[in-house]
């Protein structure tokens, strides 16, 4: 494992005849705090991961793994996520505005843009899931 990738320990659930699903702890910044317990803030959740493997003898449900990915994905899956819908909104608000449409009907309009762009990444699911690749580890 090198500096270029991000790992997190997790345990297999499922075994299947050539993915894995493995569940990883995603613990918050604050979680470890000893005061946690008197604060709302601190979050824990568990999330699951299909990983596609050619050969799934060698592992079996209850299993401690590592699952290591590239970082530059992450960064991918953020701007996928986060930065592209947030541009696509704006840019819609904007433009709408600048025609002249009522700033309620423009923020709906804006917000209606989003659907044909999570459309097109539902679309796109099998070409991101082949890009976005887990590697696991014992």
């Amino acid at each position: 494992m090198n500096e270029n990738t991000v790992t997190h320990p997790g345990f297999i659930k499922v075994v299947e005849s050539h993915r894995v699903e493995v569940s990883i702890i995603s613990v918050a910044g604050c979680a470890s705090c000893q005061i946690k317990g008197s604060c709302s803030i601190s979050d824990t959740k568990v999330k699951s991961v299909w990983i596609e493997i050619a050969d799934t003898t060698g592992y079996q449900a209850g299993e401690k793994v590592t699952i290591e990915m590239r970082q530059s994905m992450g960064i991918w899956a953020v701007l996928l996520g986060y930065v592209f819908p947030f541009a696509v909104l704006l840019t819609g608000l904007i433009v709408f505005i600048e025609t002249g449409l009522d700033q309620g009907l423009a923020g709906l309009l804006a917000l209606g843009m989003l659907i044909p762009y999570y459309g097109l990444l539902y679309l796109m699911r099998n070409s991101l899931s082949k890009r976005f690749q887990y590697i696991l580890h014992k």
